[in-house]
């Protein structure tokens, strides 16, 4: 049985696994990638990790899979990630294809996130459907026609720096007012902050995480409801002009701060409904991913060997 790697490169944390055909992930390994800043100490310390991976399966591979901040499909490379603590424009593509004389494939995270999806997940079946994945960024993969949109350059599908608010908060991609600056995780958590500053004013006396906040919004806090209430504004507005362009038949969330659940999604199905184009009212649903959260990014990126090499 043939076997691919799958890697989601995240500000946080490389994960890794490797899938058969049925799409299991039957081993994983995970690096730290806020830890390095040299990316060829990164490339040595993956390929150890799929050596070790493999040789402990005993079984060969036939492509690896990238899903990774700024993953460029064309050139398999990334370029300058805001996430990411190594910098400069870096090839993936060669550095893991020559190690392992395997085809790679490498493209934009929420891309391979979304691809997962499409393959394996609630959007089997659909043609068209956005993907918005939250987390230490916000990040989306567009399907249209069945078909990933990568754009004329490789990187298209960014919408988590779309501008949302002109001149506002300062966003990782040294722009302001980004829609990532407001609804990723850090984004959750400065709101919070900045309403809690407002209501009491003084700073939180604990430290807090998006994940916190959830909890608080389940115990009733009306500082964490109304984080989410604002963070679902945000949120909506983006999904509605999503659906302008591309009139997807869904838009998945996956990602930690989207598992809150009810605090975010109720809200956020108001908000998108009141922004959202009369003539789209009613033809897209907001969903979760069907796929586990810790599995969706690493099925995408195995994926995207099979869609550079048109098999799905």
């Amino acid at each position: 049985m043939a076997h691919s790697i799958g890697i989601d490169i995240g500000g946080t944390n490389t994960d890794m696994g490797l899938i058969n055909e049925d799409g299991i992930i039957v081993a994983r390994r995970n690096l730290p990638t806020n830890r390095y800043t040299d990316f060829d100490l990164y490339i040595n310390d993956i390929s150890r990790e799929l050596q070790a991976m493999t040789s402990a399966a005993g079984v060969e591979i036939d492509g690896i899979g990238i899903g990774a901040p700024n993953g460029n499909f064309y050139t398999g490379c990334v370029d300058n990630a805001p996430n990411l603590t190594i910098k400069g424009n870096l090839d993936f593509e060669h550095a893991l294809g020559s190690r392992f004389s395997v085809p790679v494939a490498l493209s934009n995270d929420a891309n391979a996130a979304a691809y997962g999806e499409y393959v394996y997940g609630g959007a089997r079946g659909m043609k068209h459907f956005v993907m918005f994945t939250l987390g230490t960024g916000v990040g989306s993969g567009i399907v249209v026609d069945g078909r990933l949109v990568h754009g004329s350059t490789g990187a298209a599908g960014e919408l988590g720096h779309n501008i949302l608010v002109p001149g506002g908060r300062q966003c990782s991609c040294g722009r302001c007012g980004c829609l990532e600056a407001y609804t990723s995780a850090r984004g959750i958590v400065q709101t919070y902050r900045e309403l809690y500053r407002a209501a009491h004013g003084a700073e939180p006396d604990q430290e807090i995480t998006s994940k916190l906040v959830g909890q608080k919004a389940h115990e009733g806090d009306p500082t964490a409801l109304e984080t989410w209430h604002q963070t679902a504004h945000w949120l909506g507005i983006a999904m509605s002009n999503a659906v302008g362009f591309s009139s997807p038949e869904a838009i998945f969330l996956m990602g930690g701060p989207a598992q809150v659940g009810d605090p975010l999604l109720v809200p956020l199905r108001q908000e998108f409904e009141a922004n959202t184009l009369y003539i789209f009212h009613n033809t897209c649903r907001i969903m979760m991913s069907q796929l586990k959260a810790n599995e969706v990014a690493i099925l995408g990126a195995a994926a995207l060997i099979k869609m550079k090499q048109q098999k799905v």
